[in-house]
């Protein structure tokens, strides 16, 4: 009976599974680059709180996370922004616009921040990561190429936004056409310190958007997959 009652509990264990796998593969085949919001269709605060969690738990190399990223909700400040982008359609359009800023450089001051904070958030005493701290130091003192690597981590984070609204059922576009220096005085940014490294629109598409009814291309498997 125990025998039985285990099997049971591994098929369903496997039931389970295969349906998350199906939910979230299937989120990904319906996401496509909207060209086109709904601007009656709002994203509730929740489900974007949701969105922006899996955002902060984007993985960051050395855990520095040398980004910051902007929310732009309210309709006057989405309106001062559309001169910013070559294509105004989904800036004019969606219910939220998210902007990651990533650092041009990674000075002391930042580094002090991060182990303070590790250490509030573990409880161990700051001079037990003096070790952790060097190597950090000897990568950001020495990469002279610190703003291509901040940048990488921006667009980790750009991908779990867009998986994570993928199965929030919210739609988005990732834009990396913009006229930085507008749209960065107008965010009130230090364009010496930091920089726009990509855009993420999201809100629900339009009907009127006919590139939802296309089937999408992407390389066959032989193509981009090479098993060694």
């Amino acid at each position: 009976m125990r025998r039985k009652e285990n099997q049971s509990s591994t098929f369903a264990s496997c039931d389970f599974s295969y349906i998350c796998f199906m939910n979230y593969i299937e989120s990904l085949q319906k996401r496509y680059s909207v060209k086109k919001f709904d601007p009656s269709k709002r994203v509730p605060a929740e489900t974007l709180r949701n969105i922006l969690e899996a955002g902060k738990l984007s993985a960051s190399s050395l855990g520095l996370q040398p980004y910051k990223i902007l929310v732009i909700e309210s309709e006057e400040m989405l309106r001062k922004l559309i001169p910013a982008f070559h294509n105004p359609s989904q800036i004019s359009t969606c219910s939220h616009l998210i902007v990651i800023v990533s650092k041009k450089a990674v000075d002391g001051s930042y580094v002090d921040g991060y182990f303070r904070h590790i250490s509030e958030v573990r409880e161990i005493p700051v001079e037990n990561l003096n070790l952790f701290r060097k190597n950090i130091e000897s990568y950001t003192e020495n990469n002279i190429e610190v703003h291509l690597w901040a940048e990488k981590q921006a667009y980790i984070v750009l991908g779990n936004l867009m998986f994570a609204a993928a199965l929030e059922k919210v739609d988005t576009c990732p834009m990396e056409g913009f006229k930085a220096e507008i749209l960065e005085e107008i965010l009130g940014m230090d364009p010496e310190k930091e920089k726009v490294a990509v855009t993420l629109a999201i809100g629900y598409r339009s009907e009127e958007d006919h590139f939802q009814h296309m089937k999408k291309v992407r390389k066959p498997d032989e193509k981009l997959f090479k098993f060694l």
